[in-house]
């Protein structure tokens, strides 16, 4: 999964089907560049007024979307140069991991690239 915009509904959906595809038994591996970055952030506060309303729904949030991705074993990326163009230093949630498009290409080697 390929994740390049920071918008809520772009990043919400891209762990919606990071888990499910998780859920089902698949190799997952979440890369974020460039505004995505965000998504993969320890605050998740920008997200929080989405979130809010999709609760109201009984949709599941950012947040929780993302702790059920950590705990189905997707592997979350962090891409170091979006990291630099989106501005994020050093806050990034405990799960993720720091790498280049080689790191992704390789982890998504023979497999299926949805981009979001």
């Amino acid at each position: 999964m390929l994740l390049v915009s920071g918008g809520h509904e772009r990043a919400h959906y891209a762990f919606v089907v990071a888990t499910a595809a998780a859920a089902i038994g698949r190799a997952v591996t979440l890369f974020a560049t460039n505004q995505g970055c965000h998504a993969l952030t320890a605050d998740l506060s920008a997200f929080a007024a989405a979130d809010a309303v999709l609760a109201t729904r009984g949709v599941a949030g950012l947040s929780e979307l993302r702790s059920a991705a950590t705990e189905l074993g997707v592997r979350l990326i962090a891409c170091e140069a979006g990291l630099a163009i989106a501005g994020i230093a050093a806050d990034l949630a405990e799960e993720v991991e720091v790498a280049g498009v080689v790191t992704f290409l390789e982890a998504t080697r023979g497999g299926q690239v949805i981009s979001l």
